[in-house]
């Protein structure tokens, strides 16, 4: 089998979410529209740059969108990330199988 771009990206969006404070980050991100970088560190016992680095994480696999306000750096859900992961998920479902009386 040939492994396609988006095979790789699909894995670096499950890799992503792999790790607990990433998958805590998504969560968070989930219940507020924007996030600032800096309010992870008040939701999460890592230091600001180990932060930093999972937003990177998530951000490369597609799963966050950055902007800057001033000097801070705000953080969103992505929500074509999330479709495509939504849609890589359903290919993994196995098929109902008919239930007969």
């Amino acid at each position: 089998m040939t492994r396609t771009a988006d095979d790789f990206a699909e894995v670096a969006m499950l890799r992503a979410l792999g790790h607990p404070v990433r998958l805590g980050i998504m969560r968070a991100l989930a219940t507020e529209p924007e996030i600032r970088a800096c309010e992870f560190t008040d939701l999460f016992d890592v230091t600001q740059p180990t932060i930093s680095q999972h937003l990177k994480v998530l951000r490369e696999a597609g799963l966050v969108a950055s902007r800057r306000r001033g000097a801070q750096i705000c953080y969103s859900v992505r929500p074509e990330g999330l479709t495509r992961l939504q849609r890589l998920l359903s290919l993994m479902q196995p098929p109902r199988l008919a239930v007969t009386a």
